[in-house]
């Protein structure tokens, strides 16, 4: 005599997609209440300058390459030292604090800065610069 089988309302594929949905919706309610908490936590991000610059050869043509050194006035060691990108430029955060900041740029081959400027920082502003590298 052959068995009969019964089928369930839904097929068990449909309840297990069901249920992962559920699982889902509950784990991803889970993570944004957990980030919301977070967010609160947080302390305010700190204020910041930007020093952007952009390193020129002798032939008034972006250097790419160029090791170029910063710090505050009066420091002798730097306490950032960038490459300039391909186009020549470089960026650096700086605490937005009234500070006199040294930027220089070294080239090898060439004793000393190749190049060096100094400017002054306020409040939380960008600066451009520029610095002229000689023969």
């Amino acid at each position: 005599m052959p068995r009969l089988r019964v089928k369930p309302p839904f097929g068990r594929s449909r309840v297990s997609s069901m249920v992962a949905g559920i699982l889902m919706s509950v784990w991803l309610l889970a993570a944004v209440t957990a980030a919301a908490k977070d967010k609160d936590n947080k302390p305010a991000a700190q204020p910041y300058a930007l020093i952007y610059g952009t390193v020129w050869n002798a032939h008034d043509f972006p250097a790419p390459g160029v090791k170029v050194k910063i710090c505050r006035a009066g420091e002798k060691k730097p306490r950032w030292e960038l490459v300039s990108n391909r186009r020549g430029e470089f960026i650096q955060r700086v605490p937005a604090a009234p500070a006199d900041y040294r930027v220089w740029a070294e080239v090898k081959g060439h004793k000393g800065p190749a190049a060096e400027t100094t400017l002054h920082i306020e409040f939380d502003e960008r600066r451009d610069i520029g610095l002229h590298l000689t023969e």
